[in-house]
């Protein structure tokens, strides 16, 4: 098994595209860059903390450590490290962050990162993708996979989505969510305290559930129906012909629908 300790600024090329299939980091503070390429697997490090890098290769998992066991990130010194790996777009993605950011591009099959308090930037990546975070805060751009968000303060910020499926569950965290729903697209949205803002298009096709128990609600679109009752308060109905779905939950966080411009450009 090929294995190598970095403890300075170093650059591998791995020499098969097909030599990657899986991709495992970890890494405690600093910047994160998994990049999905055409060319050889590649691994850049241009600042490495007081822990060296363990890196090792086999049978198509490659593995970037700088941590090992549940605590080992505790040890004491200077956890900060600089990573940037290219990898084919294919590859399956395990990614585990504590303060660092991580920035996610162009992957298509199933991505996992999780983070304590780092921020997490996921462009372009498509396919089954799991986001957990404590404190730390998602952004996905162009999403048209499946997302499934889950955080305790984290906020999720869901930017030019054509999303198969979207969860999100979060305790006070808040949740945006600029959507283009496809007739199969399913929006599902949780919170306990924080405050939910979705919009979507003029004319989008989709079924439309919003609840809470004390919060606010409110939308931009006609023909849905509010229902205010003791104990909880709700906005239901069908806009165009439905077919896709939207569910937002909330205990106290408010709940806001806004209307965009028509859907690709129409009039």
């Amino acid at each position: 098994m090929p294995r190598w300790t970095i403890e300075k600024p170093d650059q591998l090329t791995f020499d098969s595209v097909d030599g990657v299939k899986e991709l495992g980091v970890r890494i405690v503070a600093g910047r994160l860059a998994l990049l999905a390429s055409d060319g050889p697997p590649t691994l850049e490090v241009t600042e490495v903390g007081s822990t060296p890098l363990t890196v090792t290769w086999e049978d198509g998992r490659l593995s970037v450590l700088t941590w090992e066991g549940v605590l080992g990130w505790l040890r004491p010194g200077r956890h900060d490290s600089t990573l940037t790996l290219t990898v084919p777009k294919d590859c399956r993605i395990h990614a585990g962050v504590i303060s660092a950011s991580a920035v996610l591009a162009g992957f298509e099959n199933r991505t996992s990162v999780k983070s304590v308090s780092g921020e997490i930037v996921l462009d372009g990546v498509s396919g089954e993708i799991s986001a957990e975070t404590m404190s730390g805060s998602v952004e996905s751009r162009a999403l048209t996979g499946d997302l499934s968000f889950t955080s305790v303060s984290g906020e999720l910020t869901v930017a030019a989505g054509t999303p198969r499926r979207l969860r999100a569950n979060t305790v006070s965290g808040r949740i945006t969510a600029d959507l283009e729903l496809k007739p199969t697209g399913h929006v599902t949205l949780n919170s306990v305290s924080g405050a939910v803002v979705v919009r979507l298009p003029s004319g989008v096709d989709t079924d439309v559930t919003l609840r809470s128990t004390s919060g606010t609600i409110e939308t931009a679109f006609d023909g849905l129906t509010y229902n205010g009752r003791p104990g909880g308060r709700s906005v239901t109905g069908r806009l165009g012909g439905g077919m896709a779905s939207l569910s937002v939950t909330t205990v106290s966080g408010g709940v806001t629908l806004l209307r965009g411009e028509p859907r690709g450009g129409e009039k």
